[in-house]
């Protein structure tokens, strides 16, 4: 089971344990990390999942494809590394995983 640390905008770093095969958007909501609204339940149609992946794991999260390129368009503070959490699902690969938060979502 993947650990996953939230770094959420404040500084302040939570640790969760996932289940594999669920999203990175699942393990936040299961676990109650502040600044995951999911408001679409992870159709990658609202934006409200969106997290910084650390440069680290990029290549073993990969970069967004195109049609969650075209949702990450709606976002503040758009950079590189961002994502939406609803589109990385975890797997072994993934252990260790850190992400940040924004400071704001939609």
């Amino acid at each position: 089971m993947p650990r996953i640390t939230f770094i959420e905008f404040d500084g302040r770093r939570v640790e969760v344990v996932a289940k594999v095969g669920t999203s990175l958007m699942e393990a936040a909501i299961d676990n109650g990390i502040d600044g995951i609204v999911a408001e679409c339940g992870g159709c990658c149609s609202c934006g409200t999942c969106h997290v910084y992946v650390a440069p680290e794991w990029i290549d073993r999260t990969g970069l967004a494809d195109p049609m969650e390129s075209d949702m990450l368009c709606i976002v503040d503070d758009l950079r590189p590394n961002s994502r939406l959490a609803c589109q990385i699902s975890l797997c072994g690969e993934l252990d260790g995983l850190v992400v940040s938060l924004p400071e704001f979502q939609l």
